[in-house]
């Protein structure tokens, strides 16, 4: 097989990832402007999460951590991948059928348990609607994370990341239809979340099927690696989605305060830019590429990857945390203040997403110290980890709220993120060399956290300086444009001088890209 570039994998699907978040950005901007933060928008936004939760813990988390590393292995022992990818297929497949029925009956349930203090007021009945509607994508969307993990294990990035733009591009479109045909907006979104599922699901079978892994459907069937993937899958469903839980419990909290569902969701989706750009493509590429490594017996290689790893989240991820927490203001005003999303919005907003930034380092950590266990077919420590914090969580969200108001959920996300990332940190000191920073990892840390908080002080600066264009109509995109460029700046001429990072790396994984 086709050795996996590190580098430019991370590259390719961070740049993608970047593309659709940016789409998103655009989403959600619209969406504020449309819907602010009332009834229509908080119980859409707890509509659409119920999906995309199931989605994360069966698919993205629990399924993909499960399957990656067994398909991969079966690619490169030249097994029978394909024969084990569609018979996976059919078994998801099934299950999620059923379990979709069993949602559209329990759908006042499931939205009370994501949102209890809907229930008595119109925002109730609203999103028992909605999610009857947009629950059917689990279906779509589940599958299409198959077949992305079959082709991120053949080291075929691009598509696989460029296919959450799709979802975005859908949404917008039935934004500007509902303007257009003066349709209720929030009925119009609920449409849009099945139709972006199976316009993702076709692409991604497309390009499978061009890679010579046509998955056809079949009857599934209970197999030794169908009985290992059940095995290994059932503490993975925590494990994989321990951000997901605690983003339950949070919103679960945020119902209680009129407009924090709405708050907390704006804020979640703008540190889900850089952990999606940076969180994300690490794990996507890394997973695959420790697994064949590691079933190879290529020690050495699987420390270098995981140093990379490291390394190359951290000099990304350490400035976003540092930008999030001192300009969160000047981030939430610029984007999302306009029609019903008043100067009280960006306020509450901004809060949030200086809390979520704290938490950043860690979301990301999670995303490179956990392939290390499922690499391993191990996902009973990662689940007994989760656990924990878990309850960390849940502890601090509940006990804080009465004292903190909405914030205690922002709050209490970021602690539990933290606490999971100690304790597989810890943990993975058993793993061997693989599991090992290397010298050069070690030796930039530090000069990455230096370059980082030089440029949070000059971020301070140019706002002070900027402030008056920040909240001009006319100019204010240009001014926040020109805040992000000046700190970036100052972070790689300081990272640069301090040596955090070589230019060089990014330099060669680019020209690697450009000519695969």
């Amino acid at each position: 097989m086709t050795p996996i570039r590190l580098i430019s994998g991370f590259l390719t699907v961070g740049l993608w990832t970047l593309f659709s978040r940016i789409f998103g950005f655009v989403r959600d901007v619209a969406i504020a402007a449309y819907l602010g933060a009332g009834p229509v928008a908080e119980a859409f936004l707890i509509a659409f999460a119920l999906p995309n939760m199931f989605r994360r813990f069966f698919a993205e988390g629990a399924f993909n951590m499960a399957f990656v590393p067994i398909f991969a292995k079966k690619l490169e022992q030249s097994e029978d991948a394909l024969g084990f990818a569609r018979n996976a297929a059919a078994a998801l497949g099934m299950f999620l059928l059923g379990f979709s029925v069993l949602a559209h009956l329990a759908m006042p349930w499931l939205v009370m348990a994501m949102a209890y203090g809907f229930r008595g007021d119109e925002r109730f009945d609203m999103a028992v609607l909605y999610g009857r509607i947009a629950f059917p994508y689990i279906l779509f969307i589940s599958l299409a994370a198959l077949l992305s993990g079959v082709l991120n294990s053949i080291g075929r990035f691009a598509v696989a990341a460029a296919v959450p733009t799709l979802l975005n591009v859908v949404f917008i479109a039935a934004l500007v239809l509902a303007d257009w045909r003066d349709w209720p907006v929030g009925d119009a979104l609920a449409w849009a979340v099945p139709v972006a599922g199976v316009a993702q699901l076709g692409a991604l079978w497309w390009s499978a099927a061009r890679a010579g892994f046509v998955i056809a459907p079949q009857w599934p069937r209970i197999t030794p690696e169908m009985k290992r993937l059940l095995r290994i899958m059932g503490p993975a469903i925590l494990a994989g989605g321990v951000v997901q839980i605690n983003l339950l419990v949070g919103r679960q909290v945020a119902s209680f305060f009129e407009g924090a569902v709405a708050w907390l969701s704006y804020a979640d989706r703008l540190y889900q830019l850089p952990l999606g750009v940076v969180g994300i493509a690490i794990g996507v590429v890394l997973l695959p590429d420790l697994s064949r490594r590691l079933g190879n017996g290529d020690t050495a290689g699987g420390r270098w990857s995981f140093s990379r790893a490291l390394e190359f989240s951290l000099a990304l991820t350490l400035p976003s945390a540092v930008a999030l927490m001192v300009i969160a203001g000047p981030i939430v005003s610029v984007l999302f203040e306009r029609g019903q999303f008043g100067a009280a919005d960006t306020a509450a907003t901004a809060l949030a997403l200086a809390v979520y930034g704290a938490g950043l380092p860690a979301f990301v950590l999670q995303k490179v110290l956990q392939p290390l266990y499922f690499a391993r077919h191990d996902t009973r420590r990662p689940f007994n980890y989760a656990v924990v914090a878990m309850v960390v969580n849940a502890v601090l969200a509940v006990g804080l709220a009465p004292v903190m108001g909405y914030i205690a959920a922002a709050l209490a996300t970021s602690v539990a993120g933290w606490v999971m990332v100690w304790q597989l940190w810890r943990g993975a000191r058993p793993l061997g060399e693989a599991a090992q920073p290397d010298a050069r990892f070690t030796r930039r840390l530090w000069r990455q956290v230096a370059a980082s908080l030089a440029m949070g002080m000059a971020l301070w600066a140019l706002m002070l300086v900027l402030d008056p264009w920040l909240i001009q109509s006319g100019v204010r995109y240009l001014a926040l444009a020109a805040l992000i460029l000046g700190g970036s700046v100052v972070y790689f001429v300081a990272g640069a001088v301090l040596g955090a990072f070589n230019l060089s790396d990014f330099r060669s994984a680019l020209r690697r890209k450009s000519r695969g």
